[in-house]
């Protein structure tokens, strides 16, 4: 245990979190959302229901730092608190977990005012939880990086380079929405090998990535670099992100540049951003592995040593669901064609993202129930509770939340 934010012991007088497998006071992750009638602002989830932070500091229950904090966090973005950097979100994590505590000396008064301080989440949509000037997709790992490699390079599928520097690319920010979003199946040019010119049409060959998508908080001058042992101090937060990619349309119009409108016509993120401090109960060193021939150079090897810990993030699973499960004979939550860097098959041109994916990570960001209704893993971590109201944006019922 790391604090008292973290006892497995505490409960709170908000009674959906106690026993909740996605947002038990343990976990407390921010987002931006709108009330019934109301304009967005900033919450945090609490069991079946939002804590409203802006309603919060107009009845006085903040105070010195984790006020600031509060007023940083309490509009239609959390940029303001995200460039505050860790020590005003670990105060405002503290002061939430003692406002929101069963046996804390507030309840009493805190719990009377229940009606002006939570949101049934089911009756609230949940909005992109920040403003996104930009954002970089990384080869985060050698297998995803080899394995999507063979689709364009069967013979050459990891360059040289992936075992000496980062490998990424910027992606478009305007094209990232909530998870729920409608997506709907680009056009492009397509030319297959069996092809001997580039034909123009809907992508044949649509796919999702299954990734960690990480806020970045407090910035850097220009030109000023960031040490090793500093870098988790620049991070806010962690969510679920599903990058999507015409693989087809990718094919061909990469060469020479790099990933394109292939890759970059849509991406989803799940609405909830799950502090560092709420995983930190769960980080550790890592276990040193084989580098399969990588060569850390400095200044990255100079600071191995002093590298801080980093979340202790056990597997990731994919899984969709779909109307044509049943046809294609993949079970309801499974789906085996989207864990790999393949075609998924024809889908229709347009159809509703209710799919989305489950990290297991202790219990700190904490997966929902499929559809099928499957109960939850007991050690699971970060969903996506969303879908689209009549006009796009987003409310979240349970059953459309991703699940492991």
């Amino acid at each position: 245990m790391i604090d008292e934010t973290h006892s497995p012991a505490r409960r709170s007088w908000v009674a959906s979190a106690n026993q909740h497998a996605d947002f038990p006071i343990q976990n407390l992750p921010l987002c931006v959302f709108t009330p019934p009638g109301g304009a967005a602002r900033g919450g945090v989830a609490i069991g079946d229901d939002i804590f409203d932070l802006a309603a919060a500091l107009e009845l006085g229950l903040f105070d010195g730092l984790p006020a600031r904090a509060a007023e940083a966090a309490r509009g239609a973005t959390l940029n303001p608190l995200f460039a505050l950097g860790r020590e005003a979100r670990t105060a405002l994590r503290r002061r939430l977990g003692d406002i929101l505590d069963a046996d804390g000396r507030e309840r009493a008064k805190v719990e009377a005012l229940r009606s002006r301080l939570i949101h049934r989440a089911d009756d609230c949509r949940l909005e992109l939880p920040a403003a996104i000037g930009d954002y970089t997709d990384f080869f985060a790992g050698i297998h995803h990086a080899t394995n999507a490699g063979k689709l364009f390079r069967p013979d050459n599928p990891l360059l040289p380079n992936y075992k000496y520097v980062p490998i990424g690319y910027h992606g478009r920010a305007s094209s990232i929405a909530a998870s729920g979003a409608t997506l709907r199946r680009p056009s492009g040019q397509r030319k297959p090998s069996t092809e001997t010119v580039p034909s123009f049409g809907p992508s044949r060959s649509l796919d999702y990535e299954l990734e960690l998508g990480v806020w970045i908080g407090p910035g850097n001058e220009l030109g000023a670099p960031i040490a090793i042992a500093d870098a988790a101090s620049h991070i806010a937060g962690f969510c679920l992100l599903n990058d999507w990619s015409a693989r087809d349309i990718q094919a061909w119009e990469y060469q020479p540049l790099g990933p394109f409108l292939g890759k970059s016509f849509f991406t989803t993120i799940s609405p909830w951003v799950v502090t560092p401090e709420a995983l930190a109960r769960h980080s550790g060193r890592r276990r040193r592995r084989g580098r399969r021939g990588i060569r850390l150079l400095c200044p990255i090897s100079a600071t191995r040593r002093t590298r801080p810990p980093a979340p202790s993030i056990s597997s990731l699973r994919c899984f969709c669901s779909r109307r044509v499960s049943s046809r294609k004979r993949f079970p309801r939550s499974d789906c085996p064609s989207a864990t790999r860097a393949i075609s998924t098959g024809p889908w229709p041109s347009s159809w509703l993202i209710t799919a989305a994916a489950a990290a297991i990570c202790g219990r700190a960001i904490c997966s929902a129930p499929a559809r099928s209704r499957r109960p939850g893993k007991a050690g699971s971590a970060a969903c996506s509770r969303s879908r689209p109201a009549g006009d796009g944006r987003l409310n979240s019922p349970p059953a459309r939340r991703a699940a492991s």
